[in-house]
């Protein structure tokens, strides 16, 4: 195992579905005054709501269909988020399922703490790891880095038009 180093400042992936934003946004006014002292990012139109109507700086993604969503799940691997905060509808099929799943994913794969309602997302900021650093344990993927690559020759023939 590895560990990398989240800072006492986080950078603060805030994302909601549509039926969802409302939700957000009374969570982030709610906790406005702990979120200023940290690094917000967001997907475009959560982001421009968060601006205009709570007056907090963010640096806004393009929206999540829009690839938003992939854009966050590249920070996470790129060590530029440190936790997420995403209020989705599980009971509304979004067009953009498979980066959703893409983004939820990343945040499990490199271990970044999710908040995918309100209660988890109450617990995570009035955690006391809210406001110093923290030592996050990563898998070691080196072994599948290195594990060797199995291509089927058939795969590899291409097929008549």
């Amino acid at each position: 195992m590895s560990y990398l180093s989240t800072p006492a400042q986080k950078s603060i992936a805030l994302v909601a579905h549509d039926s969802q934003k409302g939700n957000l946004l009374a969570w982030v006014k709610y906790n406005r005054e702990i979120l200023r002292e940290h690094r917000l990012y967001s997907t475009g139109t959560t982001g421009t709501l968060l601006e205009k109507q709570l007056e907090l700086e963010v640096n806004k993604l393009q929206s999540g269909p829009l690839g938003g969503d992939q854009q966050l799940g590249a920070k996470i691997v790129e060590g530029e988020i440190d936790f997420v905060i995403f209020f989705w509808d599980p009971l509304q099929a979004q067009p953009h399922d498979p980066d959703v799943k893409a983004l939820l994913r990343m945040a499990v794969v490199w271990n970044i703490p999710i908040a995918c309602n309100r209660a988890t997302a109450d617990l995570m900021i009035s955690s006391p790891l809210m406001h110093e650093a923290y030592m996050r344990e990563i898998p070691d993927y080196e072994a599948y880095h290195q594990r060797p690559l199995e291509l089927d020759p058939e795969s590899l023939t291409p097929s008549p038009n």
